[in-house]
C-alpha cells in the first residue's frame, strides 16, 4: 500500500509539532512537506526541534506547495483565517483537508461543503481531535434527550483566541437537534454584571474560562429535580488529539464529501 502523501501547515505550533511526530512515526504516512509564515526555502531539519526529520521542504505559500509537491492530505492546525484559506486552495489541487482549527463561520463552512460536493472530495473540519472529547459531546447528546436544562463550562488555555469553544459551540448544536428550545433560569433573572450568566445558544449558557495552566477542557452540566449530571472531559497535552487526527486521515482518504465533527466518522 502506498503511504499517505501528508503536507502539514502549522508545524512549529503546539499542535503542529505532535502532528508532525505523529506523521513521522506512522509508517503508512509520508510527510513531504509543511507550511509555515517564514523559513521559505528552507528544510524542515534546519528548524529546532526537527533535526531528525529529512527531506521535508518548507513553503510559505500553499500554492506554491501544491503545484511542488504531489500530496494527499493537508493537515491544518493554524487559525480560522489561514485555515480556511488553505483548505479551500487544497481542495482546488485536489487534496483532502483535515482541519483542527476552531473558529470557522457557518458561511466558511457551508462553501467548503460546497466545494467538496462539486469536487466530489474529501474533507474533515472537527474542532475537537480528542477522542474522548469526541464521546463527550455524543454522551451530552444522548442525555439531553433526557434532561432539558444544562449550561456547558469549557476551559481553555490563556491563548486561544476564540470564545466560546468550537468544541462548545459544537456541542450545544449537538444538543439543540435533541432538545426542545428551553429559557433556562428565573424568568426575572437579571444579570447584576454583564455577561455573568456567559453566553446563550438555544437557552443553553456557556461559560468560557481562559488561565495559564489549563489545556483543553470541557464540563457539560445537567439539572433535573434532585439530581445533576456532569460530563467531563479532560486534555492535558497535545498528544492526546493525535489519534483523533490520525483517524481523520485515514478516513478522509475514503470519502467524497463534507464532514463537520469527528464523532460523524467513528462507528
Amino acid at each position: 500500500m502506498n503511504p499517505v502523501k501528508i503536507v502539514i501547515a502549522g508545524p512549529r505550533g503546539r499542535m503542529g509539532s505532535e502532528a508532525v511526530k505523529m506523521v513521522s512515526n506512522t509508517e503508512h504516512f509520508k510527510l513531504v512537506a509543511v507550511i509555515d509564515y517564514k523559513y521559505e526555502g528552507h528544510m524542515l531539519s534546519d528548524l529546532e526541534g526537527f533535526h531528525s526529520i529529512n527531506n521535508v521542504p518548507v513553503f510559505t505559500n500553499i500554492e506554491t506547495c501544491m503545484q511542488n509537491v504531489e500530496s494527499d492530505v493537508l493537515i491544518d492546525l493554524t487559525t480560522p483565517e489561514v485555515g480556511m484559506h488553505h483548505a479551500r486552495t487544497a481542495l482546488q489541487y485536489n487534496v483532502r483537508p483535515v482541519v483542527g482549527t476552531t473558529g470557522f463561520t457557518k458561511a466558511d463552512l457551508d462553501e467548503l461543503e460546497g466545494i467538496c460536493r462539486d469536487k466530489k472530495l474529501g474533507c474533515i473540519i472537527a474542532p475537537n481531535f480528542a477522542l474522548g472529547a469526541v464521546l463527550m459531546m455524543k454522551f451530552s447528546q444522548m442525555a439531553a434527550k433526557y434532561f432539558s436544562d444544562v449550561e456547558i463550562i469549557e476551559l481553555h488555555h490563556d491563548q486561544k483566541l476564540d470564545a466560546p469553544s468550537g468544541t462548545a459551540v459544537k456541542t450545544a448544536e449537538m444538543i439543540t437537534a435533541v432538545r426542545e428550545y428551553k429559557h433556562q433560569g428565573h424568568p426575572n433573572e437579571k444579570e447584576t454584571i454583564n455577561g455573568a450568566r456567559g453566553a446563550e445558544l438555544d437557552g443553553m449558557h456557556i461559560h468560557s474560562v481562559r488561565l495559564p495552566g489549563l489545556v483543553a477542557h470541557q464540563q457539560v452540566l445537567f439539572g433535573s429535580d434532585g439530581q445533576t449530571l456532569s460530563i467531563r472531559h479532560d486534555s492535558y497535552n497535545r498528544a492526546s488529539f493525535m489519534s483523533g487526527v490520525k483517524i481523520a486521515v485515514e478516513t478522509v482518504m475514503k470519502q467524497d464529501n463534507f464532514v463537520y465533527g469527528l464523532e460523524n466518522i467513528l462507528e
